[in-house]
């Protein structure tokens, strides 16, 4: 959020802070958090860069659409395993799984 519009809303009287701040998240919860973000969203514009369809990433998986859609929404039923199987079904090298799991 923008500074001006953390000042502005703390005249009116609000208070602003982090996601992990509001949901009293521990540090490790907050990684675990963060790297299913940032897997899920890599994810996803892999395969829109690619062309797949969330059918198609589906039958390279073994999986369904509706479960790609979980995997790209970072829903918290899915496991990381699965996102990172997720990836490497895009084509992904493992150091570019790596990449989105350290830019959490």
């Amino acid at each position: 959020m923008k500074t001006t519009k953390q000042k502005k809303l703390a005249r009116a009287g609000w208070r602003t802070g982090t996601a992990e701040e509001f949901l009293g998240l521990k540090a490790e919860e907050a990684a675990l958090v963060n790297m299913r973000v940032s897997l899920a969203e890599k994810l996803r514009s892999r395969r829109m860069r690619l062309g797949l369809s969330q059918t198609e990433l589906a039958r390279r998986l073994g999986s369904s659409q509706s479960r790609v859609a979980k995997m790209e929404a970072g829903e918290t039923d899915v496991s990381l395993d699965l996102l990172v199987r997720g990836m490497l079904a895009t084509g992904a090298k493992p150091g570019e799984v790596g990449s989105a799991i350290a830019a959490a």
